[in-house]
This record gives structure tokens, C-alpha cells and sequence, in this order.
């Protein structure tokens, strides 16, 4: 079995993964601002690997940010994700500019993409892989790795401090429900009062 031990073990996976280069390569191709490939992107592979499955859990989607505060129209999403399903049309993309996604999810604006994973609900889901002008791929995991390899469902930061956000992470933990797929995961609860 695969152990994690850093950041660089996570990245090494990654690299040997010929999909997931495909999916970071289609993205780095188009290249928008400050652009990441998140969350379950990065966490299924990771659990996939822990629970030491020989095939790879099927994403309901591709999950693409980037930060762009001078085009916060969504129709530059949906073209974004149009030239990504015609260079990879099997990917279940979405892409999403997160100069604008605090209106939606009514909260503070973000000051970069990296700021809004931060933000995510989950530790585990707060990662993004992007591929930098050397062509290296970069691991952001704003709250760490620890969770995500260790098998821990846990709100951000963000999530605990904002106490009206626990139905939220509580309602996504039970919709998600996870734990049918990866029977080893252990997850936390926030107390919802109110």
C-alpha cells in the first residue's frame, strides 16, 4: 500500500497518473488567470490510492477555478469549458472564476483562487494542482495534507469559524455520503444549532 508522507508523494502520483496530466495539460493549454484543477480532482485520487482501488472512481465532474476580476460574466466559464470538452470531451468539466463565486455562495469576495479553496467545506477537499510557466505541477493544500491522507473528513477553518455554515457542510456530508464509497474515511460533525 501507498503511504503519503509529503506534498512530493502526492505530486509524484499525480505525475504518474496519464489522465490527470491529461486533464492538467488541456488546462494549462487555455491558461486563465491563476487557474487550479480542485477538489475532488486531487482528494478522490488520493483515497482511491489509500483504499487500494484498481480502478478509478468516477467524478461527477472536472472541477477547473481560476480568478479573473476583470470578466466576472459567466458566459467566459461556459466558453472555457467548451475549448476543454473539445480537447478532452470525455471529461465531465466545470469551470468556475472565483472573482465571482462569492456572490453566489454569499460570502466575502476572495483575493485569489487559492484563497477561495481555502474556503472550501472540507480540509480534504481544499486541494488544487495547477502546472506553473516551467511546466512543473504545484500541489496548494491551504490546510495542509494531513487530513486528506490521513482519511479525515473535517470542515476549513473557514466552516468552524462561520457557525451558519455548518448545515452546509453537514447537508454536502450526507449528500456526498462518501463513506460508501471509501469505507475507511472517518468524518467529523459540526454541532448545527438553530
Amino acid at each position: 500500500m501507498i503511504k503519503f508522507q509529503n506534498e512530493k508523494d502526492v505530486l509524484e502520483l499525480v505525475k504518474q497518473d496519464e489522465w490527470m496530466m491529461q486533464v492538467l495539460n488541456a488546462a494549462a493549454m487555455l491558461n486563465p488567470p491563476d487557474w487550479w484543477v480542485c477538489a475532488g480532482f486531487v482528494r478522490t485520487k488520493i483515497w482511491d490510492t489509500l483504499h487500494n482501488f484498481s480502478e478509478r472512481t468516477i467524478l461527477p465532474d472536472v472541477d477547473v477555478v481560476y480568478f479573473d476580476k476583470t470578466n466576472l460574466d459567466e458566459s467566459k466559464e461556459k466558453k472555457l469549458e467548451q475549448q476543454l470538452r473539445h480537447l478532452l470531451p470525455d471529461v465531465p468539466w466545470s469551470v468556475k472564476n472565483e472573482a465571482r463565486m462569492h456572490l453566489r455562495n454569499d460570502l466575502p469576495p476572495y483575493t485569489s483562487s487559492v484563497d477561495a479553496i481555502a474556503k472550501f467545506p472540507e480540509t480534504a477537499t481544499a486541494l488544487g494542482l495547477t502546472i506553473d510557466k516551467t511546466g512543473d505541477v504545484m500541489l496548494t493544500a491551504p490546510h495542509g495534507i494531513n487530513d486528506v491522507i490521513q482519511l479525515k473528513v473535517k470542515p476549513t477553518p473557514y466552516f468552524i469559524e462561520n457557525k451558519g455554515l455548518a448545515r452546509v457542510y453537514e447537508e454536502r456530508i450526507r449528500k456526498k455520503d462518501w463513506q460508501s464509497i471509501w469505507h475507511k474515511l472517518d468524518v467529523c460533525h459540526i454541532q448545527v444549532t438553530g
